[in-house]
């Protein structure tokens, strides 16, 4: 399903995604399109050191292994490259596509909010029939408070304390999952309103929490 306006219908609810290693095991794609970026550069990159830290924009990644004029180029290769590398290796993650359709079931709408380019994005979405309501990329950490709160975002769910970082700034309950390089006590230091293993259980959790919040709050966001 394409990208939705925010008036396109009245959700009673709306939660927020990150992409990467919340509904997306993009390591194995990620290291294969790093390493065509290798073979076209001649570059050395500590690919394992990459992938250990996933979340962060890719310009910000690959300022560590080019020098500052370089940059924009190779950001620009790898992402011409990643459809070809980076979406056939990259699986859903447990849960992921329950997740997205337990909010749209319940009356909510999805919307994925993610640092990487909206193109790749919606590739991984479309490869894995993962199918939020909306998608918004090329955002980070505080940055993504703007599209969380055009959207109304009552929760954001996210692996990483930039996710974190963002919920806060939106004023969305954070919701976390320790499937990507955070822990769960960085999580919470990091303001985590609640740390979940992964997102088998977030359609439970869910559940209890729209039944803890009451009609009334339902009435409120229709």
């Amino acid at each position: 399903m394409g990208p939705m306006s925010p008036a396109a219908r009245t959700p009673r609810f709306t939660v927020g995604f990150d992409l990467d290693l919340t509904l997306v095991d993009s390591r194995p794609g990620i290291r294969a399109a790093y390493a065509s970026l290798v073979a076209a550069t001649g570059v050395a990159i500590d690919i394992d050191l990459v992938v250990s830290r996933i979340g962060p924009p890719l310009e910000q990644e690959l300022a560590n292994w080019f020098p500052a004029e370089r940059v924009a180029e190779a950001a620009a290769l790898y992402v011409a490259a990643y459809p070809e590398h980076g979406i056939a290796p990259s699986p859903a993650l447990p849960g992921a596509r329950e997740a997205v359709a337990a909010v749209r079931e319940l009356g909510g709408r999805a919307v994925v909010v993610t640092a990487k380019n909206a193109r790749n994005a919606r590739l991984h979405l479309d490869h894995l029939g993962i199918e939020p309501d909306v998608l918004v990329g090329s955002l980070w950490a505080e940055a993504k408070a703007g599209a969380l709160r055009e959207y109304g975002a009552d929760v954001y769910v996210g692996d990483h304390v930039g996710d974190v970082r963002g919920a806060r700034a939106a004023g969305a309950l954070s919701v976390a999952v320790t499937t990507g390089p955070c822990g769960a006590e960085e999580l919470k230091a990091a303001g985590a309103d609640v740390v979940l293993p992964g997102l088998t259980d977030f359609a439970g959790w869910l559940r209890g929490y729209l039944a803890a919040a009451g009609p009334a709050a339902e009435e409120a966001r229709a």
